[in-house]
């Protein structure tokens, strides 16, 4: 028996039920139930841990062995050598005119837009030389130094290369000079560790940093607003997963007190990755919504959400197709297979080079192709670019 068999079977037994009570009320098959018990799975998915903790009256994060970590598709790790070459390297001696702190700065403005774009290909073949000139600059060059090492981590984490982005992440912290520079190389952390499943570890992180950057609201500065608003998404998100549902509301709560203090969706100066307003605490509010499993609410919330006025400032790439793959799912659960998948569709040619890195994306096509008699060859070509087996 597994780790995580042996923790849920523990649990259930504390908890007087059976193995068909268990899947009766989490929704999980007692099918799967029975294999996780008796060590015939290796694991399970954070999902069906957190049905399984809902019914048990557990945290998730009690029910997980080990913190999941998928790795990225074929050729990514060719594709990022030269980048973790060039963060492995020593800073060698400069050949040439030396990069000026100005010089690098523009540089680093040029590439935000491959980031914010998914343009990763392109971002892969620009940050060596960027990560190279960033660590000649001296003491004066923290700064964009810690733009380069959050714009890196930003993309080693969409790819999957968790561990290389972990070292990354630790290497910004060191280099930030502010608190507003730390609160968003936290943010990033935090999304990396909840992807890797470590929800405790992102949790208390989040929590501490959210502490410690709350403003007064009424004197606080947008810039003050956003960096204490993003941590409590973080912390909102990291709760709901981890079975903490009062901790995500109380959250989420004061995230939107933040949103309203703006009265707008805002890009804040120390972040080149995130917007912060209530169009975020809006998406944040419908994931929350079908991580508790209530895909009703969060599609009338997402429908209302579509309506809206169109903002000048809009969230980030990866925000907008991540709320768009929560659609889909939402769609998915409700046996709307025909509405997920074309959500799906829209999702991936939004962005082509994201797309392929979220398992919540191949996750939804599998519901869809279960509850589909016969599939189409865009379903088929789509389940091949998500590495699904038919």
């Amino acid at each position: 028996m597994t780790d995580a068999g042996k923790k849920v079977k523990q649990a259930r037994k504390l908890s007087g039920l059976t193995q068909r009570e268990l899947a009766e009320h989490s929704g999980v098959s007692i099918s799967t139930i029975r294999k996780l018990e008796q060590g015939e799975r290796n694991g399970a998915r954070m999902e069906t841990l957190r049905a399984l903790a809902c019914v048990l009256r557990v945290e998730t994060m009690s029910l997980v062995a080990e913190p999941s970590e998928d790795g990225p598709p074929p050729g990514t790790h060719e594709m990022w050598g030269p980048v973790r070459e060039a963060l492995a390297k020593p800073m060698s001696t400069q050949i040439g005119d030396a990069p000026t702190t100005n010089g690098v700065a523009d540089a680093v403005s040029a590439a935000v837009p491959l980031y914010r774009a998914h343009r990763f290909a392109e971002l892969s073949s620009v940050l060596p030389l960027l990560i190279k000139d960033a660590e000649t600059l001296g003491s004066e060059g923290r700064t964009e130094r810690l733009r380069v090492l959050q714009l890196t981590a930003g993309a080693l984490t969409h790819t999957r290369q968790f561990d290389t982005a972990e070292i990354v992440l630790r290497r910004a912290l060191d280099d930030a000079t502010d608190r507003m520079g730390t609160a968003a190389t936290i943010n990033t952390l935090c999304w990396l560790l909840m992807r890797q499943g470590r929800l405790d570890e992102a949790l208390s992180t989040a929590v501490r940093w959210a502490d410690e950057v709350e403003p007064r609201v009424s004197r606080a500065t947008p810039a003050e607003l956003s960096a204490w608003g993003l941590l409590l998404l973080n912390v909102s998100a990291a709760a709901v997963r981890n079975n903490q549902s009062g901790a995500a509301a109380d959250a989420l709560k004061f995230a939107a007190s933040a949103a309203t203090a703006l009265g707008r969706e805002i890009r804040p100066e120390h972040e080149q990755m995130r917007t912060f307003g209530p169009i975020s605490v809006r998406m944040k509010t419908v994931e929350d919504f079908l991580v508790r499993d209530k895909p009703d609410r969060a599609l009338h919330l997402a429908t209302k959400l579509a309506k809206m006025p169109r903002s000048a400032v809009v969230p980030s790439a990866s925000v907008r197709a991540r709320h768009g793959l929560d659609v889909a799912s939402a769609h998915a659960r409700l046996g709307q297979y025909t509405e997920a998948f074309g959500k799906l569709s829209e999702v991936q040619a939004g962005s082509p080079e994201w797309f392929p890195n979220q398992s919540p994306a191949r996750d939804v096509l599998h519901s869809v192709v279960s509850g589909r008699r016969t599939l189409t060859p865009e379903m088929r070509q789509m389940a091949e670019t998500l590495q699904l087996s038919l």
